[in-house]
């Protein structure tokens, strides 16, 4: 033990990403179990489990850096001549939107979005208004690019027009996939290399390189690669502030249905403890609400709410559960004045919440300080 200390203490990398090796967090990068370390300890070749896994099983699966690790990291592409795949979370765009990204890697990249978990939108959301909602939103944000493409990777819907897409515009240059944790950035490279490759083995058979910040290097054919880049924790977005127990609930995976409240005002909503929705002002109108179907909604009166909160946080108003509810303690109001048109409020991370009001009203919403809350017109 004392032997693999020491030699822990003087870094130890792996061969294959050259992230250096760590036994204390499985989900951030260099991850090895120390039983592992410990028998291998003197071949010194180790390879993470995420690099194993590429190697033996053509599996990528993602893990969390640090922002200032990160945005050190992709800073090194604004020196790369190759495509920027940007990837978000169609459900939770503003969640995993990563800021100043774009002007990072530099405004002369060639830049496509990709945005994941189109399955979770309701069906009768019409794709066309999705990607003119898209690209209205990198407008405002002064971003161009080359194309937005809508996929669901885990349904591999639309998978294989964006691998087209992909290989046209990179135009025989490399390709670099970035996004934040739990975009689905891992899946859908997996779905890349087994469609790009033709032949779910080319990895194991091929020279696997080593590279360094986390990056790995995967063969798309002699000349060129995709790098996936480890997703970046974004500290805005609700999910982060989630247990594993919570993150099941809170994180949908299926098809959101929505759910209609007819309330007055001066009636609240919870979405589990996470979140509440109080109409302060206004005429009676229905709140259409968009969330994992498996987070409970909790309708009261205003005057009920602060005590409900106090009593049931943990318990009756879950997630979070009892035993990760420190954040949720302390909540801020967040207050909005609507008027008279159809908005969504979004909570990064959690969902959002469409008010159709004729005669405008007055919203609070009580979240953690840290978590982002904003206005959009409606997707729907």
């Amino acid at each position: 033990k004392r032997k693999m200390e020491a030699i822990l203490d003087n870094k130890i990398y792996c061969i294959g990403c050259g992230a250096e090796i760590q036994s204390e967090n499985p989900n951030k990068q260099g991850y090895l179990p120390k039983s592992v370390v410990e028998k291998s300890i003197e071949e010194n070749n180790l390879v993470c489990k995420r690099c194993f896994r590429l190697k033996n099983y053509n599996e990528v699966s993602d893990v969390e850096l640090g922002a200032e690790d990160f945005y050190k990291l992709i800073k090194t592409l604004s020196k790369k001549d190759g495509l920027i795949v940007k990837v978000v979370d169609i459900f939770d765009f503003s969640g995993s939107w990563i800021e100043d990204v774009i002007d990072i890697v530099g405004n002369n990249k060639d830049i496509v979005l990709v945005a994941n978990k189109l399955d979770l939108l309701p069906k009768s959301v019409k794709q066309s208004k999705i990607k003119q909602w898209l690209f209205k939103m990198l407008k405002a944000k002064g971003i161009k690019v080359k194309d937005i493409l809508l996929i669901s990777a885990i349904k591999n819907h639309g998978i294989e027009e964006a691998a087209a897409r992909i290989d046209e515009l990179r135009n025989g240059k490399d390709v670099y996939i970035i996004g934040a944790t739990n975009v689905g950035k891992s899946t859908f490279i997996n779905k890349l290399i087994e469609l790009t490759t033709g032949d779910k083995n080319v990895i194991t058979t091929s020279h696997f390189p080593g590279t360094t910040l986390g990056m790995i290097e995967i063969p798309l054919d002699r000349a060129t690669s995709i790098y996936d880049t480890p997703g970046i924790i974004l500290d805005y977005d609700i999910a982060h502030y989630l247990d594993a127990k919570s993150l099941k609930l809170v994180m949908p995976k299926k098809e959101i249905k929505a759910r209609v409240f007819q309330l007055n005002a001066e009636q609240s909503l919870f979405f589990g403890g996470m979140a509440r929705v109080d109409f302060v002002k206004g005429e009676r109108q229905s709140f259409t609400l968009y969330a994992s179907n498996l987070v409970d909604i909790h309708r009261t009166k205003l005057s009920n709410a602060d005590a409900l909160f106090e009593k049931h946080l943990g318990t009756l108003l879950k997630p979070p559960f009892e035993d990760n509810i420190s954040i949720f303690k302390n909540q801020v109001k967040k207050n909005f004045k609507i008027d008279d048109r159809k908005i969504d409020i979004v909570i990064s991370g959690l969902g959002w919440i469409t008010v159709n009001s004729d005669s405008g009203c007055e919203i609070d919403i009580y979240v953690p300080e840290e978590i982002e809350v904003f206005v959009r017109e409606s997707i729907i």
